[in-house]
């Protein structure tokens, strides 16, 4: 095909690349002088319908589109030679290589350049995802993104190539769904045939994986359909949990949105301060775990002031409730028999009271997370229970973290201490590990547990 002409006016020069039914050619414009990029889907034995509809697709999507790190729609006519049928596509070209050309020139990213990278992507998905109708690529993939020439400390423009995939939300109100993408880079919905904004972060977050281990996604291990890949990489722990959370099977526990996305990658945690890494020093609080499981053991948090005139107040209470019984059973018989069982009702309530006093002395807290589920035991005097209903592991979907506040009351003026909350959300189940009750006061131990948390389950931390 080099040297022939299409649509009287773009001159093939070089053959880019193939696939079925699908040719990508370098054209000179003949009018303008200027090299383009020609698309060329012919018809042939393996020509289906379901390729035209995707091609006029691209074609619409890209005419309505205007970002300067995505081709210019130039052109699109029918193609009607003795050796061609079909129909081309004409976009403007860019003199840049993909990633893939890169990585198998043996280039390496450093963990800057990645997230320089990262966000330069984000940006452009933001455009597509905030078009009305949103505009999803579905194809994101190294091959798909074009990196220019570095420049100083930038990494180098980045260009978002290659809508042959890309779907309109209204595009699939009615009619049938076209499952398309490439395996290792399409979450589980997209196999599905429903997909959404976040299944870009999905292939955005794998093919940042490939980067920075050189494997493909598809070849990397998987548990429970999550990427494995942090035990070939050396990068910092903020940056491989948010490619874990860009990476999540579950659409409920992914990042929802590429502004989203951003704002985790430029303020880790959500938050502007980092939280404490290891354990704080003189903590008592056990922290086990492996590859299946996560358990933490609270031990009792000891004799607190606060608690004083609780134990002096049952400890009162039951002493006249004991005088008030021995003074009513010393009764003659029967008379004694009313009189004793008058005082029962007052024992329940002094009981309760002392375990009000005697139970934060000596309770213990153990919370464990397996494959199978997340359950959170009380223990007090050799007595367990269970406080919150056990779950499903897989219902886990927010971690949150309240650091302590000051407040006004409105009512009185006057500033009230809130304590910090750390609290696991599984369904509609609620495990909380800090708040007023007393659990975990400590900060620096409510921040070291918050973390392993999400490094574990592989959740962002809300900050709120």
């Amino acid at each position: 095909m080099i040297g022939e002409i299409l649509g009287d006016r773009y001159e093939i020069q070089q053959l880019l690349g193939k696939k079925a039914g699908r040719r990508t050619l370098l054209a000179r414009d003949q009018v303008t002088g200027e090299l383009v990029v020609v698309k060329l889907l012919s018809f042939g034995s393996d020509f289906e319908w379901d390729d035209l509809k995707l091609f006029e697709r691209e074609a619409q999507t890209l005419k309505s589109l205007s970002h300067p790190s995505i081709p210019s729609y130039l052109d699109y006519f029918e193609v009607n030679l003795p050796t061609i049928k079909g129909f081309a596509l004409v976009q403007s070209y860019i003199p840049a290589q993909t990633l893939e050309q890169y990585l198998q020139s043996g280039r390496i990213f450093t963990e800057a350049e990645v997230k320089q990278l990262a966000k330069a992507v984000l940006e452009i998905l933001i455009y597509l995802h905030q078009l009305h109708p949103p505009v999803i690529h579905r194809d994101l993939k190294p091959s798909n993104i074009l990196l220019g020439e570095r420049s100083g400390n930038s990494i180098g423009q980045v260009y978002l190539v290659d809508f042959g995939s890309v779907q309109t939300i209204l595009a699939t109100e009615g009619g049938t769904r076209t499952v398309v993408g490439t395996y290792g880079y399409m979450p589980q919905e997209q196999f599905g045939g429903r997909t959404v904004a976040a299944s870009d972060l999905y292939s955005l977050g794998a093919t940042l994986i490939y980067l920075v281990t050189g494997i493909h996604p598809a070849d990397l291990p998987q548990k429970d359909f999550h990427i494995q890949f942090e035990h070939l990489t050396n990068l910092s722990p903020s940056l491989t949990n948010w490619l874990k959370w860009m990476t999540q099977p579950s659409l409920e526990k992914r990042l929802s949105s590429a502004s989203e996305a951003l704002t985790a990658l430029n303020q880790p945690l959500h938050s502007n301060t980092a939280l404490t890494i290891g354990k704080p020093a003189g903590s008592k609080i056990q922290l086990t775990k492996n590859s299946d499981s996560l358990e933490i053991i609270i031990p009792p948090g000891g004799f607190d002031p606060s608690i004083i005139l609780t134990g002096l107040f049952a400890i009162a209470w039951n002493s006249f409730i004991l005088f008030w019984t021995i003074g009513a059973l010393m009764a003659p018989f029967p008379i004694n028999i009313p009189f004793a069982l008058f005082s029962l009702p007052f024992w329940g309530a002094g009981l309760f009271i002392m375990s009000k006093f005697l139970f934060p002395l000596f309770r213990r807290i153990r919370l464990r997370i397996d494959s199978q589920e997340i359950t959170f035991i009380n223990e007090s005097l050799g007595f367990e229970f269970d406080r919150t209903y056990p779950s499903p592991r897989q219902h886990i979907r927010k971690l949150v973290y309240v650091p302590k506040r000051f407040e006004i009351d409105f009512k009185t003026g006057n500033t009230v201490y809130i304590m910090p909350q750390l609290v696991i959300w599984a369904g509609v189940h609620k495990y909380q590990l800090a708040g007023s009750d007393g659990i975990i006061t400590s900060d620096p131990e409510i921040e070291w547990i918050a973390q392993e948390l999400s490094d574990w389950l592989g959740i962002p931390i809300t900050r709120e």
